[in-house]
């Protein structure tokens, strides 16, 4: 038997050195899909034709930002790692078109602040329900405990992730 196929057949379902490629290689998959922004296309397709991915990008980051407190546009630039004035640019067609708005600082009446409207609000419940629905369909012919396991198990993976890549990032504060 050439060596080969002696280590294939030698190895059990729970090797690392099996598995952990294959996470590697679903995640390269993973990746790639998710550069193609799928999701947010079917979202602006949907819902909001006219709207280009770094307006949800944006409406993405205000509505992560705050429950933390304020959001100016300097908040916005560091979340999404671009320039202020790419965020202010952006900003500002999301006012025109109604989906953020400015408001002076309640903290600080000299600080101007950005709002996510109604119409905005909207918008990410369409998004999240597009979300929603390509997960659904992927899952449709799984069992629950299937579901629940992959659940659990995947919120457990991404944290790791987070927090490695956070102990190791060195564009991240603290």
């Amino acid at each position: 038997m050439n060596e080969t196929l002696t280590k294939i057949l030698s190895t059990s379902p729970t090797d690392p050195d099996v598995n952990l490629p294959r996470i590697g290689r679903s995640m390269a998959r993973m990746r790639l899909m998710t550069g193609r922004r799928l999701i947010g296309r079917l979202a602006i397709q949907s819902a909001a034709p006219g709207l280009e991915l770094s307006h949800l990008d944006v409406l993405d980051a205000v509505r992560r930002a705050e429950p933390a407190g304020e959001v100016t546009v300097g908040t916005i630039a560091e979340m999404l790692r671009i320039d202020p004035s790419r965020a202010s640019r952006v900003v500002a067609e999301m006012v025109g078109r109604n989906v953020l708005r400015r408001e002076a600082s309640q903290a600080d009446a000299r600080r101007i602040v950005v709002v996510i409207t109604d119409a905005g609000q909207a918008l990410l419940a369409e998004i999240h329900a597009q979300k929603l629905a390509i997960i659904s369909e992927i899952v449709s012919d799984w069992p629950g405990e299937d579901i629940e396991r992959f659940a659990t198990l995947f919120e457990r993976f991404i944290g790791g992730y987070e927090a490695i890549f956070l102990s190791r990032d060195k564009d991240t504060p603290g």
